[in-house]
Formats: structure tokens, sequence, C-alpha cells
């Protein structure tokens, strides 16, 4: 009863809120010059917008430098223009890099809210050199693994920079009208001060909801022109490993792909592919893989399977560290997929249907000696409501020879007053094989507020033993929880010290299996300076159940954070902290671990990450460690311009005592128009008793493999 009051409450207010500003904007009857360079006779007619001002660090503080951002369109394209003056133009910090590697350049911004909705929006970054990044945000959650086709340019200059935008329509979702309406948000960060702002301000009573502060934009007369893509794509494979101590023969493998998009409507688009190519060119950074409760968590890189993704996040997922179900779909969970069939967009001003199928090819054979395969269908449906609010429902499975998944249920997310939002979920699970069924359930709940002096969020989560997602990320099973986050922020104002943030966490966790009590508790304080430096210190007072055991868990975490000029930025976190070593006979202990990373920029072209994880534990009782697991990476890349680049890999496992090295020659002149050659190998160490690099006993190659692949984009 006092949910349905809740939700009836919510409805009433998401209709109060005052109406945003509407801008009619010009059409060209030239098209401007994708260069750079502010001359086309397209910026003189068109819509002007000054006075940006601040949201990071803080709300309603004058840019402390000049912007000005034009728009203007036509039949084919939207454009965008911005002019950022800058007193101290040789501080500009911009890099020639690969895509999506410029966030921590100057920049700006064009977010785009194409379907006017409140839901989701497309973010399009700029560095003054005119290198691209993009993303997509829905439900919370911002994901930066897509890769749209659009255009930009760049420039220095003694005034700042300049930067022009083309994005085609054809690359974008977008409701077709008379008068097409988006919403639209532009923005501007200074990278040396870590100062962000934007057209429109944002009200600090609304924090960061960002989709409910755009302004309204109008594009009239806008023909729509159907969209079809073709991608064909070629692949070779050419690998040795190594068999009783010499290399022999392992693959050699062409493979062909295709991939197909047709956009039924302007906002609705269907996507097939046979054999996909998923573009997964360079390994993942290796990850501490001993001593787990839980799997480790790769991210998606491949294309089919991102376009669209964000459209299954649920919510009341991923509200903190602990929170058992971070995912409802991870799609890493379809290992090798044969085919797939994808159907997303809107049908109607507020209905959303997603439909993804997939063939996933197993490492089994079925008695008659045929390749056995995993279907997974998902769908998913959303109501759109205002501000950012919906209804959705979900299903997806797992359908295999050995067993079955199925999972369905709904979530939603409600905006009760400009800086309060109730999200809910609730899910049923049925797992099968062929001796029993076991049903479960799991719900979640959780209430923020965000503004700019206080946050906090409020939640409730469950999970049943039987619970399952094979589509999903699960951390736990069988538990209640209760969480409760307070997060207030000081701005000091002075010379030294722009914001303070500190963090007050406390759960309490049922585990249902063994009927015991578990904490998680934490104090932390942030300090940002006016630069790009920051510290944070947190202490954590925990405890967690494990094999019907309650282990000590607490400790303390370290960050600290800064940058040199334009040439060096890093970070490192140390954490100092109680633990269990987890196994049939699990043990209380003590681990250290590290974590770093170090960005150096010695010219505009030339980039070297190096990372370090390093991880032990020691038992009480006893002073010899269990384990000690450090990882070292260090890639180095050259771009020779915005589409080619030479990136060598290389990364040590201690714990392993592996070393591999790839090396990557990669050309992207679009999305989807890539040429890509590449090698790697790996060598061990096979005695563990040695150092790697003995002079006796030298460690041995164990694979090899070259390949290269090549595919071309067509678009009408």
């Amino acid at each position: 009863m006092k949910l349905t009051i809740l939700v009836l409450c919510t409805f009433i207010s998401i209709h109060s809120f005052a109406a945003k500003q509407e801008v009619n904007i010009v059409e060209t009857t030239q098209a401007p010059v994708i260069d750079g360079k502010l001359d086309d006779l397209a910026w003189t007619n068109a819509n002007t917008f000054t006075g940006f001002v601040t949201f990071i660090p803080d709300f309603e503080k004058p840019m402390p430098e000049k912007t000005e951002a034009w728009l203007s369109y036509d039949q084919e394209n939207l454009y965008f223009a911005f002019k950022c003056y800058d007193s101290e133009p040789d501080k500009i910090k911009a890099t020639v890099s690969a895509r999506d590697q410029i966030f921590d350049d100057d920049f700006v911004c064009v977010n785009l809210d194409s379907h006017n909705d409140q839901q989701s929006l497309y973010a399009f970054y700029v560095n003054p050199l005119g290198i691209q990044g993009d993303s997509r945000f829905a439900a919370g959650t911002e994901d930066p693994s897509i890769d749209l086709v659009w255009y930009s340019a760049g420039k220095i200059d003694d005034d700042g920079y300049s930067v022009e935008i083309s994005i085609p329509l054809k690359s974008i979702r977008f409701s077709k009208n008379d008068t097409v309406q988006m919403g639209l948000f532009l923005e501007r960060s200074i990278a040396r001060t870590k100062t962000h702002g934007s057209v429109p301000e944002l009200d600090p009573e609304k924090g960061y909801a960002f989709l409910t502060q755009f302004m309204g934009v109008n594009y009239a007369g806008i023909n729509y022109h159907r969209l079809w893509e073709i991608l064909p794509a070629l692949t070779y494979k050419y690998t040795d490993i190594n068999q009783d101590g010499e290399m022999v023969k392992d693959q050699r493998k062409p493979e062909a792909s295709l991939t197909v998009k047709y956009g039924i409507t302007s906002d609705l688009v269907f996507d097939g592919t046979l054999n996909p190519d998923f573009s997964q060119v360079e390994a993942d950074a290796g990850q501490i893989d001993v001593n787990l409760r839980y799997q480790l968590l790769y991210p998606e890189k491949r294309p089919f399977f991102l376009e669209g993704l964000e459209r299954f996040n649920v919510a009341a997922t991923q509200t903190s560290v602990i929170d058992p179900i971070q995912m409802m779909v991870h799609t890493r969970t379809i290992v090798n997929p044969l085919t797939g069939v994808k159907l997303t967009g809107k049908i109607g001003k507020k209905d959303e249907v997603n439909i993804l199928y997939s063939a996933d090819e197993l490492d089994t054979e079925s008695e008659d000696g045929k390749n056995e395969y995993a279907h997974f269908p998902l769908f998913r449906y959303k109501r759109n409501l205002k501000d950012e609010s919906f209804l959705g429902f979900l299903y997806t499975g797992r359908e295999a020879p050995e067993f079955d998944n199925r999972v369905f249920g709904i979530d939603g997310q409600l905006r009760v007053n400009k800086s309060m939002m109730f999200e809910f979920n609730g899910f049923h699970s049925q797992t099968a094989d062929a001796e029993e069924k076991n049903p479960g359930n799991s719900f979640g709940l959780v209430l923020t507020r965000d503004t700019r002096d206080l946050t906090y969020k409020l939640s409730a989560k469950g999970v049943d033993e039987d619970f399952h997602v094979e589509t999903g990320y699960l951390t736990r099973t069988g538990i209640y929880q209760l969480a409760a986050l307070l997060m207030p922020k000081l701005y000091p104002g002075n010379k030294v010290f722009n914001r303070l943030d500190f963090e007050l966490f406390t759960t309490y966790t049922r585990d249902r299996i063994y009927n015991m009590n578990e904490t998680y508790n934490f104090v932390s304080a942030q300090v940002r300076t006016h630069g790009r430096g920051i510290f944070k210190i947190k202490y954590l007072l925990s405890n967690e159940v494990f094999m019907g055991e309650r282990f000590n868990t607490g400790g303390v975490n370290v960050l600290l954070g800064g940058a040199a000029g334009n040439w060096f930025e890093g970070h490192i976190v140390y954490r100092r902290m109680n633990g269990i070593y987890y196994s049939a006979d699990p043990e209380q202990g003590k681990y250290n671990k590290i974590t770093s990373m170090f960005s150096f920029q010695p010219l505009p072209k030339l980039n070297a990450e190096a990372s370090v994880s390093w991880y032990d534990f020691v038992a009480d009782g006893s002073d010899e460690k269990i384990y000690n697991y450090p990882i070292e990476r260090l890639k180095v890349t050259y771009q020779f311009n915005k589409y080619l680049f030479l990136r060598g890999v290389g990364e040590y496992n201690g714990y392993n005592k592996e070393f591999v090295g790839d090396v990557l020659l990669s050309f992207t002149y679009i999305p989807g128009t890539v040429g890509h050659i590449g090698y790697g190998a790996l060598f061990e160490q096979t005695d563990k008793e040695l150092n790697f690099f003995d002079e006796n006993y030298r460690p041995t190659q164990q694979q090899r493999g070259f390949f290269i692949k090549l595919s071309y984009l067509i678009r009408s």
C-alpha cells in the first residue's frame, strides 16, 4: 500500500516541473567545411550560445575562460562549432591520440537527447586537435565503448582553440515529426583546472540530473533517409603453440563475416550478423585472479553487442561496490557467437522495444558428432515517462543442452522531485537441468537524493540462494541487504582546495544460507586541489560471512593522484586490509594491495602508460605469504595522425611467471572502415621456483600469433 501511494505521488510530481527552454535552430543552405576554421557562411546566421557556467568543481560560477558555440543543420547533418578562448594557450592540453583516449585533455562535448524524452543521451567529445570520443548514457550509467560515425576537426591558435562537428542524422536515432525535437547540453572542460562548464546552466538543487536539465532544440522540415549499412570483414589468424619444447602449427584460419543494419524507421533499427567479427584486436589487461569469491568482470568490447547495450540497463543495480547484482545483462557471457540478430528502438512516442538473440557455439558435441549451441534470447520493454522516469520489463534466457536458465521481471525509476529518484526491480529465475528445477527471486529498492551540498542513498536488496542469471553478473546469492550512503560536499573557496567530499556508508547483510549477519561500513574524506591533485583516505570497519564463519575484512585505503603540466598524470591506491583466504578451509589473514597507473606524454603524438598491480596475503599467526602476485604492464603508442597508430604492449605476470608482448598497427578511417595488423607472443618460466629471467633456465615461448583484419563500412 505504501509503495502504491509513493508511485501515485511520483506521477503527480513528475508533471509539475517547469517547462525547459526551447530554441528553434536555423537551417543552413551551405554546409560548413569541417576543418576547425570558423570562417564558413553557415556560422554567420547560426544560433549562438554564450555564458557557460560551471558545474565541476562547483555550480553557478562563470567559466574562467570565455566560450562561444554555434548550431545549425541541413537535411543530412547536425552542425556544431565552438570557440574556446584561453588566456594561457600554451597550457591547453591536447594530444594526437586514438579515438576515446582524450578524456584527460581539454575538450568540448555535445550531449544530445535525440528523442527529447529524458531517457538517454549521445555524448560527442572533441579535443582541441579534433580527436573524437563518444559514449551513450542511460539509467545512470555512461558507456564509452560505442563508436558512431561522425566528423570533427579542431585547431589551436593564439586565442585558444576552435572545433567544428558534423553529426549525420543516420548515425543517431530520433523521432521523426514535421519538427524534430531534441534535448541539448553543451559542455566545455579545462584539463589543467578540472573545470567543467555548460549551457544550459545546471541547477545545484538538481545536482547531476543532466537529462532533466537539457534545453529543447527544434529542427524543422528534416526528411528521414532510410539507413542501410553493410559491413563485410575478413580476418586471418596464424598461430603456433609450444608442443614438447618445439613451436608447432596451431591455426591457419581465414574468417569472413558480414553484418547488416537496416533502419526500419528513424528510431527503430534491425541488425543482423553471420559469423560476427567483434573487432577485439588487443587482449584484455591482466587482472589478479587468485583468491576470488566471484569471477572477474571483463568489459564488453564487441561492436555488435555494444550498440544499444545501454537499453538493457536495469534500475536499482550497481548501487554500491557490494551490490549483489551488478548487471542483469552482461553479453560477454556469450563467448563464441555464430550468429546474432537485434531489434532496438522505439515504437511510438513512449514505448521502447529491444530484442537480442545469439547462438553461442560450445566446446562440446552431441552424440551424433555435431556441434552444440547455447541460445541466448533477450527481450527488453520500457514505457518512458517524464524526467528520466520509466517502467520496464526484462526477459533473459540461456537455453543449452546441459541446462536452461530463464529470468524475467520488472524494474523502473520514478522521479519523486527535482533532486530525488526512486528505483526498483523484482525478478524471478528458473534454472533447470535433467534432474531438477530451481526457482529463485530477487528484488532491489533504491532512493537517491543528489544536490550540490549533499547526496544520500538508501537501498534494500534481496537475492535467493537459487536465483541465477546466466546472462548477467552476480556476486552473491542467498542474502538480504540494507545500505545507506551519506555524502556531504564542501567548497572551501581558497587558493589550494576547491572541494572536499566526505562519505559515510553502512551496510547490514543477512546471509540466509548460514543465518548469520555481516556488516560493511566505511568513512572517507577526499580533497581536490585547484589543479589536478586528489587525495582520498578511507577507513573500513567490516566483516564477511564465508563457509559458515565470520571474518574481519576491515582496513585502510589511501588514494593519491596528480599531474605535472601536460606531460604526466597518474594515481596510486594502497590498501592494508584484513581479509579471507577463500578455500574449503578458509583462513583469516591480512593483505596489502597496490594499484597504480601513470601516463607520460613527452610528445603530442607519443604516449606511454605504465601500470602496476601487486597483491599479497599472509594468514594470521604465520609469517609466510600464501601468495605474492604482481602484474606490471607498459603500453606505448605512437599516433602518426588521427587515423593511424603503432602500439606496443608488454605485460609481466609475476605470479604465473609469464610475459605477454603485443604489437599492433591500426588504421581507422571511420568506425567500421579499419585495417589492423598485429603480432603477439607468450613466454613462460616453467620452473616456478626460479626467477623469470634465470641465467641457467630461460623462459620458453609458449604461444605466438599473427593476425590481419580488414573491414569496410558501406553506408547508404
